[in-house]
């Protein structure tokens, strides 16, 4: 094929312009690029936060590549077959795209990219996603690692490339073939009325992203350590909701933390740690496809967790009216912003797999239907981590105590109270504002009694703990 060819550039979790390798390589050849990002299975099962988060997103990017003279060409079907169609109308000569790691993703770009180079398609997948491929990071003795500690201290010390800033211009094809209307995608129709109320809590696109990280350097890291478990306050970055769209490069936010540690921001090195510990995730997810679904330790088929996800103690769960004040507030959160605090994640995960005795599966789906930010690995470790069944060298059964986690990260109870309004004198906007996101049909009002507990968290303590001797015992 000629060098002056077209590239097809197949974007995914990658919309961003600056600290991208594929496009940065794209860019330098001086070639016609096609950026297309397609509309496929892996999307459409998507849950409904997610989907229309991604929406934004694409809105966003699509806006962004226009500023350097290009387009984002949507197209709908399966990814072999559109791809096929685009090569056959612009008489393209290479067909790029960033890695993914999940066993969906993989399955699928292998099914794809054979036949391309089969037919002397240059077909090419970029690093980007995660700052250390999952195969190139090994234990002394070859293998995957299967704790972080001694994964984080063999990748700590790793050079980073320094993200490349993004390209002036694109060079634009002759003739831009036909593109999808975003509208008649609806991704964000599954949202429904919900959509209105998490609109107000979202930041979307690359130059928000990145005046996000900008003020968590500027005003934040320093107590990231010390503050960080405390949901209400201001010490988070926020960043996994650009982070999950690749809005924002990883390299970008690591080079960022790793500065503001060498300029002695105290928390630094923490926030590094929590960069890395997404990168666990993706490790693990990449070595063990099937941690999503299945238990990371066999052992743990045999405990009995409850798969009922329509259950009436999973719904009163799903509704944040479990009549434990953190877990329902937590869930009302995420309703409203889109997003949950992680210490209020653990705390809602250890309370339907613990005290419920609700399979971690359940939670997690419910995660992938209602978080904007949805990880796919960072969403399977953290519910397995959380439930016992997963990663973890801790030598005990974990149960976090809901009203003794509130009383350490929430003693004065403003994260509560903005989120509760059922027996609030004068309700917080965003307590009244999850009558408004939450589906219809749960008929819920604020001015219904606060729920009585669904389950005595004593009683509830001790029958995980039995349960936990039971499988322990037949082991």
């Amino acid at each position: 094929m000629s060098d002056k060819s077209p590239i097809i550039l197949w974007f995914r979790r990658d919309l961003r312009l600056a600290d991208n390798p594929m496009l940065t390589e794209a860019a330098a050849t001086g070639r016609p690029l096609i950026p297309v990002f397609i509309c496929d299975s892996t999307v459409t099962d998507m849950g409904a936060a997610p989907k229309w988060r991604l929406g934004l997103a694409l809105d966003a990017f699509a806006k962004a590549l226009e500023s350097v003279g290009a387009r984002l060409i949507l197209r709908r079907g399966d990814s072999g077959g559109v791809l096929d169609g685009l090569i056959a109308e612009t008489g393209a000569g290479a067909v790029w795209w960033g890695r993914q790691y999940d066993a969906a993703a993989r399955d699928r770009d292998t099914s794809i990219k054979k036949p391309l180079k089969d037919r002397g398609i240059d077909a090419r997948s970029f690093a980007g996603h995660v700052l250390f491929e999952p195969w190139d990071v090994e234990t002394g003795s070859g293998g995957a690692y299967k704790v972080y500690s001694p994964y984080w201290r063999a990748v700590r010390d790793r050079e980073v490339a320094a993200p490349a800033p993004a390209p002036d211009r694109l060079a634009a094809p002759d003739r831009w073939p036909e593109s999808d209307a975003p509208a008649d995608w609806a991704l964000g129709a599954a949202m429904n009325r919900g959509a209105d109320v998490v609109a107000l809590h979202v930041c979307v696109g690359e130059a928000a992203a990145r005046a996000r990280l900008t003020a968590f350097i500027d005003t934040a890291i320093g107590s990231y350590k010390t503050q960080r478990d405390f949901p209400e306050a201001e010490a988070t970055s926020r960043l996994s909701e650009n982070l999950t769209w690749g809005e924002i490069g990883i390299r970008e936010v690591w080079h960022a933390g790793r500065r503001a540690m060498e300029d002695g921001a105290q928390g630094a090195e923490h926030f590094l740690k929590e960069l890395v510990w997404r990168e666990f995730a993706w490790h693990l997810l990449y070595h063990h496809p099937r941690m999503d679904r299945d238990n990371f330790r066999p052992e743990w088929d045999d405990f009995p967790w409850k798969t009922d996800s329509e259950s009436d103690v999973v719904l009163r769960w799903k509704q944040g009216r479990t009549g434990v004040a953190f877990v329902d507030a937590a869930m009302r959160e995420m309703y409203v912003t889109g997003t949950m605090h992680n210490r209020a994640r653990m705390i809602v995960a250890s309370y339907l797999t613990k005290h419920l005795l609700v399979h971690w599966r359940v939670g997690l789906d419910w995660f992938a239907e209602c978080l904007i930010d949805c990880d796919p690995a960072s969403n399977a470790m953290g519910w397995q981590w959380v439930a016992g069944s997963g990663p973890d060298a801790a030598p005990y059964f974990r149960v976090f105590n809901p009203e003794l986690q509130a009383g350490k990260f929430d003693a004065r109870a403003r994260y509560r109270s903005r989120f509760l309004a059922e027996g609030a004198r004068s309700p917080h906007p965003d307590a009244l504002a999850f009558f408004e996101a939450c589906p219809r049909a749960w008929a819920l009002s604020p001015d219904m009694p606060p729920p009585a507990p669904v389950v005595d968290l004593d009683a509830g303590r001790k029958r995980a703990l039995a349960a936990y001797e039971r499988l322990r015992a037949d082991a």
